[in-house]
């Protein structure tokens, strides 16, 4: 009996490990985060169009998110998308021509500025350089960043 609980125990550890987060962007403004799943709920933000969030559940017409800042609460599921932004979570975060910190600078992105995800990636693990992601402004200049610059992947 020991032996089948330390199994299922370990099993359970490794699920958790490699569980990634569901990261999803707000998708229409105004939408507001409330405290329940529900309208009548009370209102907690309101956020613009192109925020990050990771989806921790979902239920019936509802996902609970979690932003950059940390905030928790409940979205209508169908003011979410499964395109990805990229929010700055460091006070400048440094976008270069190549994966590599000696490369040349393309600009300077301040905290809390968002980027489009601009390479097929969906977690820090599936980016084609390690430790690195290719971004593109809204102004169109795109380069690298260190994935740990960001929120939402």
């Amino acid at each position: 009996m020991l032996r089948y609980t330390l199994s299922f125990l370990l099993l359970g550890a490794l699920t958790v490990a490699v569980h990634a987060a569901e990261f999803q962007m707000i998708n229409s403004a105004p939408t507001i985060l409330y405290d329940a799943p529900s309208q009548k709920a009370r209102p907690l933000f309101l956020y613009g169009s192109g925020v990050p969030v990771e989806r921790i559940s979902a239920i019936e017409g509802w996902s609970k998110v979690r932003d950059a800042q940390g905030a928790v609460g409940w979205v209508e599921r169908s003011k979410l998308t499964d395109k990805r932004a990229l929010q700055v979570r460091v006070p400048r975060a440094q976008i270069r021509a190549n994966p590599a910190d000696d490369a040349p600078l393309v600009f300077e992105a301040e905290e809390n500025v968002l980027l489009e995800l601009n390479e097929a990636a969906t977690s820090p693990m599936t980016t084609l350089t390690p430790g690195w992601v290719r971004v593109r402004h809204q102004d169109g200049m795109i380069g690298y960043v260190r994935i740990g610059s960001l929120f939402g992947l």
